[in-house]
């Protein structure tokens, strides 16, 4: 199984970020690989939105589509995105947005994925390894263009 994760400093607040990731419609705009997302079912359970999402990812003639279910927590600003069908064995992400005093907040982006196929693996495991690591600065691209680049103190 692969896993990533990182944690560092953006010049956005926490709220703004969270809005961002959460905004799961708008992926197809700007994130690696993303070709088409459609939010297929929406229910609130408990104060959190969660969410039934297909998502097409494609590179040159390579097409696939999978299915997940994401946890919106607006209160614990946090995201989790479970694997329900498609190609792969495991599939499970989650965001993390902390406000740091500087105006700006903290992001903890942790992924862990294993394909189903070995061959599909190895068609596509490493362009999808790269670019599951571009994923944090594809957000804060964005972040940038919805709410302005922003130059803040990033370490407090």
């Amino acid at each position: 199984m692969q896993t990533f994760e990182t944690r560092h400093p953006v010049a956005h607040a926490a709220d703004d970020m969270y809005a961002l990731v959460a905004n799961v419609e708008d992926y197809p705009k700007f994130l690696p690989l993303c070709e088409a997302l459609t939010v297929v079912r929406r229910e609130t359970i408990d104060s959190k939105e969660i969410l039934t999402a297909n998502m097409e990812v494609g590179y040159k003639l390579i097409r696939e589509r999978f299915t997940s279910r994401v946890t919106l927590d607006p209160a614990a600003r946090s995201i989790l995105v479970e694997y329900v069908d498609g190609p792969f064995k495991h599939l499970e992400n989650r965001w993390c947005f902390e406000p740091r005093g500087t105006g700006g907040s903290e992001i903890d982006f942790f992924i862990a994925y294993e394909f189903r196929s070995r061959m599909f693996e190895r068609l596509v495991g490493g362009l999808f390894d790269k670019a599951v690591r571009k994923y944090t600065d594809a957000f804060e691209a964005r972040a940038d263009q919805v709410y302005g680049a922003k130059r803040a103190a990033l370490t407090t």
